[in-house]
């Protein structure tokens, strides 16, 4: 395979050719070659670092993280304990952090339920607590997502 234009490369990493030139800036991939006339040629090895980066971006990782896996990967081939540990701890930063999301996000959902329910479906807007509670208003204080109090109907 030869080198790639950022629209090719692109295109086989299922991303924009904005985001190529991001991850390029920030370092995430190689910088690459340029043609006589000006054109970017990136290596197609640079088609797998962009998936690398495209499926631990969808399991919660920063670009800042993403960069250091990219390095451990980068030294995949050495034997290193230290390197190992680094990688399990990354992975187990990312889980914990995943799971206390999950935790806030049931607390939100419940927030919502409460809220739905208390609003009565007609008359006024003002009898549905879901605007006061988005806009903090202090009406409906129980109200708000992620408390644990009901909702009072008007």
């Amino acid at each position: 395979m030869t080198e790639l234009t950022v629209s090719q490369l692109a295109r086989a990493a299922g991303v924009g050719t904005e985001t190529v030139r991001h991850y390029e800036t920030l370092g995430l991939i190689q910088k690459p070659l340029r043609s006589d006339s000006g054109y970017r040629l990136f290596k197609p090895s640079s088609v797998e670092r962009m998936s690398f980066i495209r499926r631990a971006k969808s399991l919660g990782f920063t670009l800042p993280e993403i960069a250091d896996l990219l390095k451990l990967s980068d030294q995949r081939q050495t034997d290193s304990a230290t390197d190992m540990v680094r990688l399990r701890e990354a992975a187990s930063a990312k889980l914990v952090d995943i799971e206390t999301r999950i935790v806030e996000l049931k607390k939100v959902r419940q927030g919502l339920v409460q809220l739905i329910d208390s609003c009565p479906g007609k008359g006024r807007l003002a009898a549905c607590p879901i605007l006061s509670a988005l806009s903090g208003s202090g009406d409906d204080e129980g109200c708000k997502p992620g408390t644990k109090t009901a909702c009072s109907r008007s």
